[in-house]
């Protein structure tokens, strides 16, 4: 058991770096077992006081200022020199310290991969190199020697020589440790060019093992795309004369934004149509241009600490939803990140894991790399524009390129730009980044003497360590429908507790509010009875008209209101052809299990996991039902000759043809069996394959598509989050128990590990939720095992405990049991200690 009390890191504590660095060289001699870094760093005075350097799991093999030897204070952060000992002015600092990669099983700092070396340094992975002033804030010009035998050395910026056994790079521009990168192996690149805009050419190349040339085509153009776009609505060029990308397999997050040399995981990298989904293309095309736009949001301005994350993250998240949006459907795009939104913030701020966009304090940053962070981080720009108008939001970004190019920048530093460039005063605005929670709008209507009243209230419910919540400014964009269309439009701000809007119209209206989902809220308006349907039926914002079949069906699986509102609305959308099939095949689509619970747990009522999944399975059914001969129909109509496309129109009719063949499936359980044997892309043979796992008919055909990609890992991870995902609930743990004995179960490969025990806690609640505590125990147990090698994986799958006190008290008693056994092992890291305290907290 923990007996330390870890010591929080506080926002309020926040001084400048007693010492800034001008210059790094750094030489690596590069050993599996044995690496020796050589670090040469050119201080010059900061703030003042004394040397005090990051340093984890280092061997200090020498050390020096001006060239004479030092014996430093080491201790289990790092080490100190002190002011006294130091120079009054600039000095350099020589070390040498030697680490093991190969044991390097966090995945953090330098490790290796499958025998090739790679890194991973936010947040704080470059003090496992060498000792160093390991913040955000501290930034310099690194130049880099690799010395080793292997055939492709490469590190940030440009080459600046190669010979024999060594390859030297040097990066101009200015950056934290944070962005260092380094990787070395037997390598194949994948190369191409672009031209900017002012004419420089830049090379590009994609870099992956040998056999996995072929799949890199769309990432390459996913770049370029991305590269052409941020010219072209930011005004952004790239500055350096080299772009790359690296695929590594075992990597804890999606990728990293490392200055010139981006590290990605393997699986935003590689694809064809035979081996990723469509799921997979846009995932692609969206992390490339992420991990891209981040070289001016993230790179050339970062953020002074880490309290200050969302300030690259919730920016460039921003960024590569509006890419994705021009790249693909507007509509569908706003209401995949609104799903996504609500599905992980939503959650998190709903329990005991809440915390603001900027949080006041953390132990451990790593776990701060969250849903808020990012999405709710992203909605606060979005709202940003939304209030200060699009020209308004252009100029200022440009206003902040020009300000803080070079710098490490702060919340109070965006905001102030937003204010001198639009004159809009954002002191309110702030909460927003200061508060934890989703506030609630309550509306409430009337009309009289031709005036429609809009009354707004909002509240925000209490969090951890947040009893009571100041109004925000909340952007509503709103409309009103007639009989005849759109009577009146526009966009309310309600920057009080209380505030009204009154709009003249003859006749009482159907409200369409909050728009485009126009800020990160929960709306609590019932209105008259039918608007739900009719704006289901005619409402003319996308996304409204989608909330609305959302909200019926929640309405019959919630409160157990007749369904036919939903049926007779939701297949007319269904059936219409002017519509994008995506948009179909969403509003087809019925909220999840776990969407579900949170609806009943805003009730008051515990959650019944296994009721939730037979009510859903249901409503399914009296669809498919009500669409009868329609829907084999409407599958046939949706077909895609020719060669397979990611873009265009062609993944939504796969979609829509898809939620066909599932609703078909609900009436006839063989109905995917010739789909499976027939598919010719990968996007249809793993929904067969679904089907056919759920139905409990999947056996045969899970031996036939694992014989046949069992070389590919990122295709097996498919192969096990099916089984973990669809496995009957009542069975699903000792499935999940099975494949833990499989000989492909790399437990100690992140993608592996979540694809298994990820996709069972994560996709399959019943299962998870199994009333005798199995699920829970399952779990548990590997958390425990995972956490002495990754605890960073551990840490974050720990999450899927958060909404423990949703539950009747059987199961709250099993949860509660299985978090005090994690918390009471030895040894526990402080990234879970930290999340399991802040759950059992609930």
């Amino acid at each position: 058991m923990r007996t330390d009390t870890p010591v929080p890191t506080r926002l309020q504590d926040y001084t400048p770096p007693a010492w800034l660095v001008e210059t790094v060289h750094l030489t690596f001699r590069l050993d599996p077992e044995a690496t020796v870094v050589r670090s040469e760093i050119r201080f010059v005075p900061g703030a003042g006081g004394d040397l005090h350097l990051d340093g984890q799991a280092l061997r200090l093999l020498s050390a020096s200022i001006n060239g004479e030897a030092i014996r430093p204070d080491l201790h289990e952060c790092g080490l100190t020199v002190l002011e006294e000992q130091l120079p009054d002015g600039p000095f350099t600092w020589v070390a040498e310290t030697r680490i093991n990669p190969q044991a390097n099983t966090a995945l953090e700092g330098l490790y290796m991969s499958n025998g090739m070396y790679c890194t991973q340094c936010e947040a704080e992975g470059f003090r496992r190199i060498t000792y160093f002033p390991d913040r955000p804030d501290v930034m310099a010009v690194y130049t880099v020697r690799i010395e080793g035998a292997e055939p492709v050395m490469l590190s940030n910026g440009n080459p600046a020589g190669s010979g024999e056994g060594w390859a030297e790079w040097h990066d101009p521009w200015p950056k934290p440790s944070y962005l260092f990168a380094l990787v070395a192996g037997d390598l194949r690149s994948v190369e191409d060019s672009f031209t900017t805009r002012s004419g420089r050419d830049v090379d590009l190349r994609i870099w992956v093992r040998d056999g996995d040339q072929d799949r890199c085509a769309y990432a390459m153009d996913s770049l370029k795309r991305s590269m052409k776009w941020d010219e072209e609505v930011y005004g952004r060029e790239y500055d350096l004369d080299l772009f790359q990308i690296v695929a590594v397999d075992d990597f804890n997050a999606g990728a990293m934004e490392n200055k010139g040399l981006n590290i990605f995981n393997s699986k935003y990298v590689l694809a064809s149509p035979e081996t990723a989904t469509d799921g997979d293309f846009e995932g692609i095309e969206s992390v490339i241009a992420h991990e891209y736009f981040h070289n001016w949001t993230g790179n050339r301005i970062t953020c002074r600490d880490w309290f200050q994350l969302s300030l690259k993250e919730g920016l460039t998240v921003f960024r590569d939803q509006q890419f994705s949006a021009d790249m693909r459907s507007e509509p569908v795009k706003r209401i995949d990140d609104v799903l996504r939104l609500r599905a992980a913030q939503f959650r998190e701020d709903a329990g005991p894991l809440a915390h603001p966009v900027r949080p006041a304090e953390y132990i451990e940053i790593n776990n701060f790399y969250t849903a808020t962070v990012y999405e709710k981080g992203a909605e606060l720009i979005r709202m940003l524009r939304e209030i200060v108008g699009a020209e308004g939001y252009a100029k200022a970004l440009d206003l902040y390129f020009e300000r803080h190019d070079g710098e490490a920048a702060t919340i109070e530093d965006w905001l102030k730009v937003f204010e001198d460039a639009t004159g809009h005063d954002l002191t309110q605005f702030k909460r927003w980044y200061e508060q934890a929670g989703t506030p609630r709008v309550h509306v409430a209507e009337q009309f009289e003497d031709g005036r429609f009243t809009l009354t707004f209230r909002q509240e925000t419910p209490p969090t951890p360590g947040q009893p009571e919540k100041a109004p925000v400014p909340i952007p509503i964009r709103w409309g009103l429908l007639g009989a005849q269309g759109e009577v009146a439009a526009g966009t309310f701000v309600l920057d009080k507790a209380q505030d009204s809007l009154i709009v003249e119209v003859p006749e009482r209206p159907v409200p369409s509010l909050l728009r485009g989902f126009s800020a990160p809220v929960i709306l609590m308006h019932e209105g008259a009875p039918g608007d739900r349907a009719a704006r289901l039926a005619r409402d003319t914002d996308p996304f409204n008209r989608w909330e609305a079949g959302r909200s019926l069906a929640l309405d019959t699986l919630v409160q157990g209101a007749d369904p036919q509102d939903w049926l007779d609305g939701t297949i007319a959308v269904a059936m219409d052809e002017t519509l994008d099939p995506t948009f179909r095949a969403l509003a087809l689509g019925l909220p999840s299990e776990d969407e579900i619970a949170r609806q009943i747990a805003e009730t008051g009522r515990s959650v019944d996991p296994d009721a939730v999944r037979a009510d859903r399975i249901g409503l399914d059914r009296k669809l498919a039902e009500a669409l009868g001969p329609r829907a084999a129909e409407l599958r046939a109509a949706m077909a895609t000759p020719g060669p397979y496309s990611p873009d265009g129109d062609a993944p939504g009719k796969r979609e829509l043809a898809n939620r066909m063949l599932g609703l078909m499936t609900r009436l006839d359980p063989t109905a995917p069996e010739a789909p499976f044997a027939d598919a010719t892309n990968m996007t249809d043979r793993l929904t067969a394959l679904a089907l056919l796992v759920r139905e409990g008919r999947g056996e045969a055909a899970l031996a036939e598509f694992h014989a046949q990609w069992q070389h590919l890992p990122g295709v097996v991870d498919k192969w096990f989050a099916v089984q973990a995902g669809q496995a009957a609930p009542d069975r699903a743990v000792e499935v999940v128990t099975a494949l833990t004995e499989h000989p492909d179960f790399n437990w100690k490969t992140p993608n592996r590990f979540r694809a298994l025990v990820g996709g069972f806690a994560g996709g399959n609640p019943a299962g998870f939720h199994r009333v005798d505590g199995a699920g829970y125990r399952f779990v548990a147990d590997w958390l425990i095992r995972l956490d002495k090698l990754n605890p960073m994986t551990a840490a974050r799958l720990s999450g899927v405990f958060e909404t423990w006190r949703r539950y009747d008290d059987t199961r709250q008693d099993l949860m509660e049991a299985e978090l005090e056994r994690i918390a009471s092992t030895d040894g526990l890291s402080r990234d879970t200690a930290e999340m399991i305290g802040r759950i059992r907290a609930a």
